[in-house]
């Protein structure tokens, strides 16, 4: 494996976690509203959402591990916020992929544009 694929393996490992995350509607939701919000406890979220405390918490808490947002205590509560640098490196990384399969594609192009000059200019095949 050449470098650059070493690389891109090791991008999407360090993505994964975040497209898991935000495969779910509801943290999808969480995350929004934490965006709107600036900062907010699991108990502010509850009455936007259609599920319990327990259940923001836990969302809340697969958003942390995947490093889409960040805990901080104040006092007794805890208040939760975005973290934009993960979503930053995820969102590059999908451009990158989106750029390789751009170059993949006009090298089919190219490829194939050539090979129909080919074909004009020489003519269709005889057979033997």
């Amino acid at each position: 494996m050449d470098a650059t694929a070493l690389r891109a393996a090791a991008a999407s490992a360090a993505t994964a976690p975040v497209f898991a995350a935000l495969g779910d509607p509801t943290r999808q939701t969480l995350l929004s509203l934490l965006a709107q919000r600036g900062r907010a406890s699991a108990s502010a979220l509850t009455p936007a959402m259609s599920v319990s405390r327990q259940a923001i918490n836990k969302h809340l808490n697969v958003l942390e591990r995947a490093g889409l947002v960040e805990s901080t205590r104040s006092g007794r509560e805890v208040l939760y916020s975005v973290r934009r640098d993960e979503l930053d490196r995820s969102a590059q990384w999908l451009r990158d992929v989106g750029e390789q399969w751009d170059r993949r594609l006009a090298m089919v192009k190219a490829l194939a544009e050539a090979a129909d000059a080919e074909r004009t200019q020489h003519g269709p095949p005889t057979k033997p």
